[in-house]
Parts: structure tokens; sequence; C-alpha cells
């Protein structure tokens, strides 16, 4: 055999060696995130990490969830074929910033990913077959879709409780995970009760300014002198605030109940 077919029959059976090894194991979360150039928060990458099915984020205003969250959707694009992940804020505005931040993550990545095979301004599709999907917060628009693997609510205080309601069975049959991040917005709403008693199978996220260290201090006391306490607790510290047109305040609403006084008339509701 001449030196010329010897190389050929060597690059042929290295092809073919490559062809049978086993695809690398996909990237995880964390790994995405370097290989975009964050690094993550201790908080971040203990999310990152996390593979609970229920998360969710009470964070301060510009505290990083954002940024984390997209790195969450992006590593379940490559590393899930065939996966659907829906991106669902009060309005296709909000939820087209968080879906930005996912194609940003993606196309940092360039090769390591495969290539996209549909982009519009609200879907985007790999070639492994995952979507990125971009929805309004409409109880009627988002009920075209079933099983996802990964639906994230931002700004879920915000979100109208129909929606949510409407989100919900949709992982019956994927077993899917939600992620809801937000501010606080009040002591009411879907959001607020998940929080407050949503029960242990939520994995509880829970961030303000002063666990930031890009939030410089002193910015944070000028802006509370400039907003006032009731906006900065609520946008800053995490502080889940009654609304300002309540006619009382929840502390007095709950200190008012008891369970240890028995009704009056509930002999005459038993005999009846």
């Amino acid at each position: 055999m001449s030196a010329s077919s010897l190389v050929r029959l060597e690059q042929e059976i290295a092809a073919l060696a490559g062809r049978l090894a086993p695809p690398p194991p996909p990237m995880t979360a964390l790994e995405v995130a370097a290989a975009v150039g964050i690094v993550p928060d201790p908080w971040q990458g203990a999310l990152l990490r996390s593979d609970a099915r229920q998360i969710i984020m009470c964070c301060s205003r510009q505290s990083g969830k954002s940024t984390i969250t997209s790195i969450v959707a992006a590593h379940q694009a490559v590393a899930v074929p065939n996966s659907l992940t829906l991106i669902v804020s009060p309005s296709l505005r909000q939820s087209g910033e968080l879906y930005a931040k996912v194609r940003s993550v993606l196309v940092a990545l360039g090769t390591a990913i495969p290539p996209a095979t549909q982009e519009t301004a609200t879907t985007l599709r790999l070639a492994n077959g995952s979507r990125v999907v971009s929805l309004p917060g409409s109880e009627k628009t988002i009920r075209g879709f079933s099983a996802p693997d990964l639906v994230i609510e931002d700004e879920s205080a915000r979100v109208d409780d129909e929606t949510h309601q409407a989100l919900r069975p949709m992982l019956a049959v994927s077993a899917g995970r939600m992620i809801l991040l937000s501010t606080p917005f009040g002591r009411r709403g879907h959001f607020f009760e998940t929080w407050s008693a949503g029960g242990p199978s939520w994995e509880r996220v829970r961030i303000t300014a002063d666990d930031v260290p890009r939030i410089d201090p002193a910015w944070l006391e000028q802006e509370r002198a400039a907003i006032g306490s009731w906006w900065f607790e609520q946008e800053f510290l995490c502080v889940f605030k009654d609304a300002t047109d309540a006619y009382f305040r929840s502390e007095d609403i709950d200190a008012a109940s008891s369970t240890e006084v028995r009704p009056l008339f509930g002999g005459m509701i038993d005999a009846a």
C-alpha cells in the first residue's frame, strides 16, 4: 500500500471514529454563563445550579434577575432538544426585553450551539428543535401553547392573575419548570400569595439592593430621599407594601382576627 493510500485510510478511520463517538455532554448553565463572560454573584450561581421545578424570585431593581434568568432560558434551549420555553410579561414590549437577552446569550455562544433555523421578533427556533417564544401577559394569547418545558413570568407581580392561572395547567403533562421573577407590587395577587403562602414546593430567592455589590450605598440613600420610603422599600428592599389607597393596614386587619374566639352564632349554625 502506498504512503498516500495509507494516509487516506487513516483519515477515513479517524472520520468514522468521530461519527461513532458519543456526543459531548451538554453545557451546564454555569458553563453557558462563563462562555458569554458573565461571572454570577453567589445567589445567581446557586440559581443556575438549582433543579427546582418552581422558583420565585423576589428581587430588587437592577439586581441582575433578568440577566441570570436569560442564562437559564438559553441553557434550556441548548441543552434540551425540542424544548419549549415561554417568556410572559405584562406586555409584549417587556417580554421582548427578556427575549432579547436570551437571544444575545445564544448569539454570544456562537458555534457552540445549534444554529437558529427560525428567528422573528417573538420566536427563536434552533436546529435542535428547541423554541423560545415571547408573549404578552394576556390569558387569551397564551392558550394556544401546550406542554412547555420552561415558563418564565417576568415582572410577575404585574401579570394579571387570569394569565397566571392559564399558564399553570400547561405544565401538567410536561412536568416543566416555572420561574416567577419580580419586585413586589403590593400585598395582593398571585405573586404575593405564592411568596407568602405558596408552600415548600417553591424555592424562594430574595435579593435586596443591599445584597448587590454593584449598587452604590450612597446612591441608594439619595434614591430613598428622592422617591420616599414607601416606594424605596418596595423597589429596593423587596418589602410587600399595602396599596396607597387601602383603608386599613394589613397588620391591623391581621391583628383584629383570631382563631381563639368562638363565633357568636356558631351554636345556631351547628344546630341547623
